[in-house]
């Protein structure tokens, strides 16, 4: 098996959990001006209320590009989740555990 088809072991996905948990808090909130607001550069809003961050703003990205890094901020928890959820249902030890 090469390793693109190797299931990612749980040390791996402890990691990723790991520099989701370490990131500016969510929900971070894509604004491209003209779609978003009419005046000032596109950015990416951290946080809401008594937890918002810093502004994020990025050179060179494409719109696609900011909404995709922006909402990462909030898919890869899910997705961190529902990885969790399935192992559990399929009650099945991680082959890749040492």
């Amino acid at each position: 098996m090469n390793q693109e088809n190797m299931p990612i072991k749980k040390e791996e996905l402890n990691e990723i959990r790991l520099r989701c948990n370490s990131a500016t808090n969510a929900p971070w909130v894509s604004y491209i001006e003209g779609r978003d607001h009419t005046s000032g550069s596109d950015f990416i809003m951290t946080g809401v209320g008594g937890s918002r961050g810093e502004d994020i703003e990025l050179n060179g990205a494409t719109v696609q590009d900011q909404d995709f890094i922006a909402n990462a901020r909030q898919d890869i928890p899910k997705l961190l989740d529902e990885i969790d959820r399935l192992k559990s249902i399929l009650g099945e030890p991680d082959p890749t555990e040492n």
